[in-house]
């Protein structure tokens, strides 16, 4: 088994979501919170091994840390699509054990496999000895009729002792029978308390919550009794909340003082982007939340709805929604001075690092 290189760390993350943690959302929140670590949308191992690998696993230098989550439980093939996740750069492989979706299910990978705790551990031998980096496993607290006391410590023990760099709990059971992926969401009650025991009972694993936190100032309090907290929708639908994240997690300055400076930031990769073929829409449906509770946020939203889905549609059609908005400063005090030449520099290293998926785009 390969080792990982340090121990596992991530005090802050933004969950994986799919159709929504694409790349183009992963830049604007990398923008948005440096020390962040992000995390693609789930691939099945089959879209990894026999998918257009670089328009699938494409991403920009500015992502990292930046994590692949895949979904399979097939021990080969997951040690194969963690192995070309490691090649194309990624910082992390992360299994998906908490996708809750009847296709999920019926490929026999997702929450599902909470049931089979020792075809996960399987699973993640194999990657752990195919890959350097850390792999982790993404988890609920259990599924069905499952006890989460012996259910959540059975699974935590055998992936541990598999070699797991550090277990991600949704601290919501996942009912497979009854219930949509969208009502597994929200129905199932939220037990942090049982993702505290975990951590109480396995000191030495990291332990990320994840599941319903609304905001920084509720990440704040889970690290008193957990290693890291994963952030999902909140982060996602206000993803203002993130530019709090450097200053009020690690103690380092705010990227910028406000969202409309990280927008202007954002300009020369949509730029790239549309030059190589992207359409306006395709990015900026990541930013409709920008301004969420923000003067003018609404008129955002609607110009955005109305103007960026045309076929025609450049990115002036962004600096008009912008200039609707009336935005306070997120911060008065500790904002990073050398915003626009750490701007300007992040631009530059997209162009380089994404010239070879323009034509995938």
């Amino acid at each position: 088994m390969k080792k990982s290189a340090k121990k596992y760390e991530s005090i802050f993350s933004v969950a994986p979501m799919m159709e929504w943690t694409d790349r183009h959302c992963r830049v604007f929140h990398r923008l948005l919170a440096r020390k962040a670590r992000l995390y693609t949308e789930m691939l099945t191992t089959g879209a990894v091994i026999h998918g257009a690998r670089d328009r699938l696993l494409g991403f920009s230098d500015v992502e990292h840390p930046v994590a692949l989550q895949l979904g399979g439980s097939n021990p080969v093939d997951l040690a194969t699509s963690a192995k070309i996740g490691e090649d194309f750069g990624y910082d992390e492989i992360n299994l998906n054990v908490g996708c809750p979706s009847d296709r999920v299910k019926d490929g026999r990978f997702g929450a599902c496999l909470m049931a089979e705790p020792d075809v996960v551990a399987e699973t993640v031998n194999a990657m752990k000895r195919a890959v350097s980096i850390p792999v982790t496993v993404k988890c609920r607290i259990g599924i069905d009729n499952q006890d989460p006391e012996t259910g959540l410590d059975t699974f935590a023990r055998k992936v541990n002792d598999a070699g797991v760099d550090a277990l991600i709990v949704h601290a919501r059971k996942a009912w497979l029978q009854g219930l949509s992926p969208k009502e597994n969401r929200d129905i199932p009650p939220l037990d942090y308390d049982r993702v505290y025991r975990l951590k109480a009972s396995l000191p030495d694993l990291p332990i990320i919550v994840n599941g319903g936190i609304g905001g920084i100032s509720e990440a704040k309090q889970h690290l008193a009794h957990a290693d890291g907290v994963m952030l999902g929708r909140a982060a996602y639908h206000e993803p203002r909340l993130l530019l709090k994240v450097d200053t009020e997690l690690f103690g380092e300055a705010a990227p910028y003082a406000t969202m409309k400076r990280a927008l202007e930031a954002m300009i020369p990769y949509i730029e790239d982007q549309l030059a190589g073929g992207a359409r306006l829409h395709s990015i900026t449906r990541h930013l409709v939340g920008a301004f969420h509770g923000v003067p003018g946020g609404r008129a955002f939203r609607r110009y955005l709805a109305e103007n960026a889905v045309k076929a025609d549609a450049g990115v002036d059609i962004l600096r008009e929604a912008i200039a609707l908005v009336d935005e306070l400063p997120a911060y008065s005090v500790n904002v990073d001075s050398s915003g626009s030449e750490r701007a300007a520099h992040s631009a530059r290293t997209i162009r380089t690092s994404t010239a070879k998926l323009a034509t995938s785009a």
